[in-house]
């Protein structure tokens, strides 16, 4: 225990000492952000072909059946996570997780209720607003304080998010973060926010893939998130990438907890007074 403490604490700092300096977005690396989500996207749609399965789970049996136990399971997506484009790296990770005895339309009463986020997802989530949204798009904001590998960073944020209707028992939804701004110096006198496209450069774009199927009694949130960030110098890469994506793994499990809980939380109380 005492050398992973360690090589995480080393790790840091080094990283901490690469970022000082901030990094810029370039059109390069949007560029291939850009490609990456439109395969990403695609890979959606070939899911909706009644010759592929909806979910993930349902693309090995082991998965469902770990699923259907209880237990969540997160995986890294292709076979380079994370994959590294000019000047950036691109994360992509995709998990699930079975709620039973809830219905489809009562998961998507809690994943739409913005507002609540910042209830819902701490200590990540610091703040969470609804925005003016219309039929096609849900939008809202979100404080997000950042922990992971080096000193805290807060992000302020705004998202849409679209949701379809595949018929009566399955909805999957598309997200993406529509601004990205890093408050620098947070907390403090000095606190400011940055343009976009500057900073540290930990969190540069984010876009998601849910999708929910009512079955077995319950219903299955699967959660595909994609994340762009600055590159990792290559002398420092061999001690933080197995950091980098333990990190990944595990925000992305405690996030499908924390929605997993707040289902139970909200759905409970109406389940007992209908038996």
């Amino acid at each position: 225990m005492r050398s992973i403490n360690c090589r995480t604490s080393l790790a840091s700092i080094l990283l901490l000492a690469s970022v000082a300096r901030g990094a810029n977005l370039e059109p390069a690396t949007l560029g291939a952000w850009e490609g990456y989500i439109d395969s990403a996207r695609k890979q959606m749609e070939e899911r909706l072909d009644a010759r592929e399965a909806f979910l993930w789970v349902d693309d090995a049996p082991d998965r469902v059946a770990t699923v259907r136990s209880g237990q969540i399971i997160v995986s890294a997506v292709g076979r380079q996570t994370p994959k590294r484009v000019p000047d950036g790296l691109i994360h992509d990770w995709i998990g699930a997780v079975f709620i039973p005895d809830v219905t489809l339309q009562q998961v998507l009463h809690v994943v739409r209720d913005y507002a609540r986020y910042k209830d819902l997802y701490q200590p990540t989530v610091a703040d969470s607003k609804t925005l003016p949204s219309d039929e096609s798009k849900d939008r809202f904001s979100m404080l997000l304080i950042d922990r992971s590998l080096v000193a805290k960073t807060a992000l302020d944020t705004d998202y849409e998010v679209c949701y379809r209707q595949v018929d009566s028992h399955r909805v999957y939804s598309v997200s993406r973060a529509t601004r990205i701004q890093e408050i620098e110096g947070y907390g403090g006198p000095a606190e400011h926010v940055l343009p976009e496209g500057e900073g540290k450069g930990l969190i540069w774009r984010l876009f998601g893939i849910t999708r929910y199927d009512e079955r077995d009694g319950g219903v299955y949130v699967e959660f595909e998130a994609i994340g762009l960030s600055r590159d990792i110098p290559s002398s420092l890469r061999w001690l933080v990438d197995p950091i980098v994506r333990r990190v990944s793994r595990n925000s992305l499990s405690t996030s499908l907890k924390q929605t997993a809980q707040a289902v139970r939380s909200c759905t409970e109380p109406a389940n007992s007074k209908t038996q």
